[in-house]
This record gives structure tokens, sequence and C-alpha cells, in this order.
């Protein structure tokens, strides 16, 4: 009975990995092998990162029952802010992401002072907080666009680490990474495998367990073959790795993360349990804003310049990503993991449309598709338990 709940609990949480699959294969098709090029798939990865710093700290949002709306203005205001300090102010770039980071981080206290403090409910702030943070955008800019940056500040969005370490025309760093994964991967395995046999914990098949190593393992090395064949490992990989393992920390093994799922499942019977849910509140949407501030730092790296309308609509993006990887609408379920790969996802979709000539008012209706289908499986099956 033990080993088949294990199973099916498996199964729930890697689903939307599989469907990730399913899709990128779709669209290899549709496309004729384009989104499987090189340049592609390295193109994906930095589309994608700031969606997935985005979605990494909209799921603490999601666990709480809330959305933060106002994370896509926050990512254009801080990106105009460095984008006046390196071009208007002639700051030096630590100090323009500096303040960056900090005008994310009052964003975030902003909206958590009125939720946490004030008591308005999070739809209402976080919808002010997009209208004020998109005007503040076009005010500080002057409805212009800021640019070009330094190369060394575009780094962080577009740079590679050690590109000239090669073997012919293959990155070493990416074979390097590839087999320090594997490794992990497998050494982490054996070892819940003896801690499960230990306490005598309820196991997962070998031969599921074997499936999915296998796959995980696959993939990464067709990621780092192809990135090792274009220009090797980007930065922002560094980064995004770095994000989802510290926030998995949290979520998983912490008082802090277990708080927060306590806050989303039942928020009356956590504070009858101690837990001071205004803080929680407070320090998650203060979270959101840090976050909202590095991927305004990536976004603006990569693209080179600040733009008024840079981030319009990533927090519907950061928003279907979560629900997209299973977290809960109600709050309270949901994992870093499944919020990465609902980011991944959707860029897969945007991605693959995009290669094969679908225009933006299509893909729009296709990625409102998806997610409504989604959230309508979830429910659901959420109904046929109860």
């Amino acid at each position: 009975m033990n080993n088949k709940k294990t199973v099916n609990l498996d199964m729930k949480q890697y689903g939307m990995f599989i469907v990730l699959i399913a899709v990128f294969l779709i669209f290899a098709v549709m496309t004729g092998g384009k989104n499987l090029s090189p340049a592609n798939i390295n193109n994906l990865i930095l589309q994608n990162s700031y969606v997935v710093i985005l979605a990494t700290g909209m799921l603490l949002c999601v666990l709480t029952g809330n959305v933060d709306l106002g994370v896509g203005s926050v990512v254009a205001l801080c990106g105009a802010t460095v984008g006046v300090l390196l071009i208007d102010v002639k700051a030096p770039i630590p100090v323009a992401i500096i303040v960056a980071l900090l005008v994310g981080l009052l964003c975030g206290m902003f909206s958590g002072f009125f939720i946490a403090v004030m008591g308005v409910p999070p739809f209402i702030v976080t919808l002010a907080t997009m209208l004020m943070g998109r005007g503040a955008t076009y005010t500080i800019l002057q409805a212009q666009t800021k640019g070009p940056f330094n190369a060394s500040y575009n780094y962080i969005g577009a740079g590679f680490l050690f590109p000239n370490a090669k073997v012919g025309n293959f990155n070493l760093i990416c074979l390097i990474v590839a087999i320090i994964a594997t490794v992990v991967i497998v050494y982490g395995e054996v070892k819940g495998i003896a801690t499960k046999k230990k306490y005598g914990f309820a196991q997962n098949p070998v031969w599921q367990i074997v499936v999915k190593d296998a796959i995980f393992i696959f993939l990464i090395w067709f990621v780092m073959i192809k990135l090792g064949q274009y220009s090797g490992f980007p930065f922002v990989l560094v980064i995004m790795g770095a994000i989802v393992g510290i926030y998995s920390f949290i979520t998983s093994k912490t008082v802090a993360g277990r708080q927060i799922y306590a806050l989303g499942g039942n928020r009356k019977a956590a504070q009858l349990s101690g837990i001071k849910t205004d803080r929680v509140f407070f320090w998650v949407y203060t979270n959101m804003g840090f976050l909202a501030g590095v991927a305004g730092v990536v976004l603006s790296a990569r693209n080179g310049s600040a733009t008024p309308k840079a981030g319009d609509q990533f927090e519907m993006d950061a928003i279907a990503s979560c629900y997209l990887g299973g977290a809960a609408v109600a709050g309270g379920a949901g994992t870093i993991f499944g919020a990465v790969i609902g980011a991944f996802i959707m860029g897969v979709l945007n991605n693959g449309m995009s290669l094969y000539g679908w225009s933006t008012d299509i893909q729009k209706i296709v990625k409102g598709a998806v997610l409504l289908l989604a959230v309508t499986a979830d429910l659901m099956s959420k109904r046929k338990k109860g």
C-alpha cells in the first residue's frame, strides 16, 4: 500500500516534467528540428532566465493563496534604475546593481507593509504597485530607452563562463558541469535509498528510480552538449541555479518554509499554532520584490538597455509557471521544482510557436488555454479525491 502511494505521488510530481518533454518534442517535429539547434537551446535558457527567477519568488506568494501582480513593473523600474545610474550618472556597475536590488527590496517591503500591517488584500496592493511601478518607470526614463550598457554589465545576462576553455569547438565547462550533475544525481539517489532503508520508509520501485534518473541525466547531457557546441555555459545559469537551490532548501528544509505552507493550507489553524502570519506575508512579498530586482538586472543586462516597456506581462508568465508546475490555486501546495518546470513549459511554448511562425495574438490564446486546462485539471482531480 505504501509503495503504491509513493508511486502515485511521484507521478504527480513529475507529470509536468513529462509534459515539458512532450511539448518540446512536438515542436521539434512541427519546426523540423529548429528548436533542437545549439543556438536555440542557448536562447531558450537566456530568454527564460528572468521568468524562472520570478516564478521562484512567485511560488512563495502562491503558496499563501495569493499572487503578486506588480512584479513586471518592479522589473522595469529596477532596470530603469540601472539605466539612469549607468548612462546618466556614470555610476560604477556594482553601485548600479546594488541600488537596483535595493529598489526592488523597497518595492517588496512597500507591498508587504500594506498587506501584513494594514491588512489590505494582496490583489489590491499588488495591482496598485503594478500601476505605480510602471508609471515610475516611464517617469524615470522619461519614456526613453537608456543604453547601450557596458559589456561588463551585459555579461550578467548574456555572458558565458570561460568561453575560451575549448577542445576544438566544444566548451569544456559544459562537459564538467554535466559530469558533476550526473555524479550528484546518482549519489543523491543512492544516499536517499540508504536513508529510507535505514528508517524503514516505503521506497519507489527500482525501475521507476532508474527511469527517472536516466531521463534527468539524458536531458542534462543533451542541454550541456548543445551549449558546449554553441558558446559555452551561460553565466545567468549560475544565478538561476543558485536561486533555485537556495529557495528549494528554504521551502523544504526550514521552519520559514513550513510556515508558508501552513499559512496557505489554513491561515486560522496556522495562527492558532503560533505562526505569526503577518510576518510571513511581509517577508514573502519583500522577498518577491528583491527577486524582481534580480530579474530586472538580468533582463536589462541581456537586452543591453533599459526600456519603459520592459517586463511587460512578466507577472502573468510567473503566475502561470507556478500553476502549470502544480501549485494549488488555494495555496498550501507546490514546489520550486514544479515552478521551474512550469516556467520552461511557458518558454518552450513561446519559443516553439515563434519558430513555427504563429503570431503573438495566437500565442497568447494558446498560453491562456494551456493555463486554463492545467488549473481545471488540478481542480477536477481534487474534486474526485474529495
